[in-house]
């Protein structure tokens, strides 16, 4: 069998097995015939989709893998089972709609990418036009992202113990995102003069493209942020927010493990962020903690708990420092440090969320 397809079919077998175990408690207090099968369902799409979009640009399977299930088990998407199961079959579609620009027209052909990237845009148009013609309402029509709503990036589980919009994804998850920015929009060293970046076909043609990524995830982040138009909940737009997040995560995983010593830098940089992160929760922890009459200390210990998420990611990235500018390439053992702390972090996050939607 084609390794293309096993990867994909494992990939599948992997998000379904997780997806069930997240739900499977929840089975019996469903009222909806058979509505688990849609939250499994949305949730497996969306991974699976995220992770098809993302081979384009990975090339590794493990870091293409963790960018699906960053956002198909992401708190955004597990978030929206409070609402109707359609608007998770919408974000769902979502990756698989962009797939017709991203692998389709090549050649002299190539500018029809340019219309087909709006797909996803005209799908979330014609899906809420059409909803509210049948009298559905998916997601209330003026829920839309606000400033105040923005700190949920920083603590996600508060956010979701608080009912909050859920716009992010979890800890660990922020050192690839760190890396995939800085590759986005300052091309590695390792990249430009030949180092081990450069090998395969790691983010082949992304410095190209950096101008219409940027636009995509300006436009949609900026319409989660507007009033309600045309029927449009906003804070759907969010959805291709998050898949550009995704992506950039799945890509700064393969950037993090790959690096070459003139890339140390921005490791070094990964880690300082990680461990910023930490500080600031612990903080928080600790005005909450000293709130009147301990009312806050639920919020505190959690936030405790996300700083140290924060810690660990840091270590990780400290180490990978460390091991870069010994100019160790020990490829096995910074797959499996990443690996074992992002999909620890997905773990245990998606597992609080669900719990506290359901």
């Amino acid at each position: 069998m084609n390794t293309k397809y096993t990867r994909f079919a494992l990939a599948a077998v992997v998000y379904t097995a997780f997806a069930v175990y997240l739900y499977r408690p929840y089975f019996r207090g469903f009222t909806s015939l058979r509505i688990q099968d849609l939250f499994v369902a949305n949730v497996c799409f969306a991974s699976l989709g995220c992770y098809v979009l993302s081979r384009r640009w990975v090339a590794g399977f493990v870091e293409s893998f963790f960018a699906g299930a960053v956002y198909g088990f992401g708190p955004f998407i597990l978030g929206l089972a409070k609402f109707h199961p359609t608007a998770g079959f919408l974000v769902a579609v979502i990756p698989w709609l962009f797939c017709p620009a991203v692998f389709g027209p090549q050649g002299k052909f190539k500018l029809l990418r340019v219309p087909l990237s709006l797909l996803p845009f005209l799908a979330i148009v014609l899906f809420f036009q059409l909803a509210a013609r049948f009298g559905l309402y998916p997601i209330p029509i003026n829920l839309k992202l606000r400033g105040a709503e923005t700190a949920g990036l920083l603590a996600p589980l508060v956010a979701a113990k608080r009912n909050m919009t859920l716009a992010g994804f979890y800890h660990i998850p922020v050192a690839p995102l760190v890396m995939g920015l800085s590759m986005l929009l300052v091309p590695l060293e390792g990249l430009r003069k030949g180092g081990v970046l450069q090998r395969g076909r790691f983010l082949k043609g992304l410095a190209v493209r950096r101008l219409g990524i940027v636009a995509i995830f300006a436009v949609a982040t900026v319409f989660a942020f507007c009033d309600s138009f045309l029927e449009i909940s906003p804070v759907i737009w969010l959805a291709v927010s998050v898949l550009c997040w995704a992506v950039l995560i799945g890509a700064g995983m393969q950037g993090l493990i790959s690096a070459g010593f003139a890339d140390r830098k921005w490791i070094l940089f990964t880690a300082i962020v990680m461990g910023a992160a930490a500080i600031v929760t612990l903080l928080l922890a600790t005005k909450y903690f000293q709130t009147f009459a301990g009312l806050g200390s639920g919020y505190a210990r959690l936030l405790t708990e996300e700083a140290k998420m924060y810690i660990l990611g840091a270590i990780t990235i400290a180490i990978f420092f460390f091991m870069t500018r010994a100019k160790l390439q020990i490829h096995l053992l910074k797959v499996g440090l990443l690996c074992a702390t992002m999909g620890l972090d997905i773990f245990l996050g998606a597992r609080f969320v669900v719990d506290r939607i359901l």
